[in-house]
């Protein structure tokens, strides 16, 4: 059930209070995931997960004029908030399901982080990554007990090896950012953050595939309509400001930035949330996103919220 606030007069206090009311604009016919997925999901993984901080720094409010608050999920388990998403998949599969594992494409944080999630349920993780991912990433599945297969670094060879998988072991497809379960695991972090900091009008995200801010859209626009939902890309790899601008989805044929988990497109789950409930896509260069990394690094030490 999806809310939306509306204003009326407490005659006993004389002033307006805001009230709930069923908003069905949002709906998981629609989108394939609302408010009370993304809470099931919240029940399903809290066992499993850390609730993240969120940080805020003086210094970068003075610079910014503007109050802002950091969801730390670098503090996720396996690094990234990749673990909801991964550990919902994981969780709701039946038993005749997760026997036979489950299989999946990723250079990235989806693939450690569901190596982490198959790992804690005892059931096999099939991960295809690219030969030409980062070391340091391979090592993270390895070190979850994921079974790597390797691909070439396109996305054909990819879809192609895991389709391979898939018929040779009967594991079941969790995919990286395009699947109601994943999108339902990344809204949690929504949940957490509006009750974690109630004063926040806007919330800005990344943006690859889309399965965060989906999910982060979707929760935080089901407890306040009215609040901002702007997604951040890097300049080479901007499809989703294209899509946005085009009404329709616009895929890259290549992408050059510093951001490597930032370089899928969107899908067909979550190109009508990011069509429908973000309000903006801001592209910054490369240069900028080192320089606020670093500054992050060096200011951010303020208090936390939690």
């Amino acid at each position: 059930m999806i809310l939306s606030p509306q204003r009326e007069l407490d005659t006993k206090t004389n002033k307006f209070q805001t009230r709930m009311e069923p908003n069905s604009e949002i709906t998981k016919e629609k989108y394939g995931v609302d408010i009370s997925s993304i809470r099931e999901a919240q029940v399903r993984i809290d066992p499993y997960i850390h609730k993240t901080p969120v940080f805020t720094s003086g210094s970068l409010n003075d610079m910014s004029r503007r109050k802002l608050f950091f969801k730390c999920e670098c503090f996720q388990k396996g690094g990234a908030f990749k673990f909801r998403g991964a550990c919902n998949a994981i969780f709701s599969l039946n038993k005749d399901q997760a026997d036979k594992g489950v299989v999946t494409h990723s250079s990235g944080n989806h693939a450690a982080a569901l190596a982490l999630a198959a790992d804690l349920r005892d059931i096999p993780a099939y991960v295809v990554i690219p030969n030409n991912a980062p070391n340091c990433k391979i090592q993270n599945v390895i070190r979850y007990s994921g079974q790597i297969i390797y691909s070439q670094p396109t996305l054909q060879s990819r879809e192609t090896t895991t389709a391979r998988i898939m018929q040779e072991t009967g594991a079941f497809l969790i995919h990286p950012y395009n699947d109601v379960r994943i999108i339902s695991g990344q809204g949690t972090i929504a949940l957490e953050l509006l009750e974690q900091v109630q004063e926040i009008d806007t919330i800005i995200v990344p943006i690859s595939g889309g399965g965060l801010i989906s999910g982060v859209a979707l929760a935080a626009k089901s407890i306040n309509p009215s609040i901002r939902i702007l997604a951040a890309e890097p300049c080479g790899a901007n499809d989703a400001a294209l899509s946005k601008a085009a009404g329709e989805i616009v895929k890259l044929p290549e992408t050059n930035t510093i951001a490597d988990g930032l370089r899928a497109s969107l899908g067909s789950l979550t190109w009508p949330v990011v069509r429908d409930l973000v309000d903006a896509v801001i592209t910054v260069e490369d240069q900028e996103i080192v320089e606020a990394t670093k500054l992050c690094y060096e200011v951010l030490k303020g208090r936390s919220r939690t």
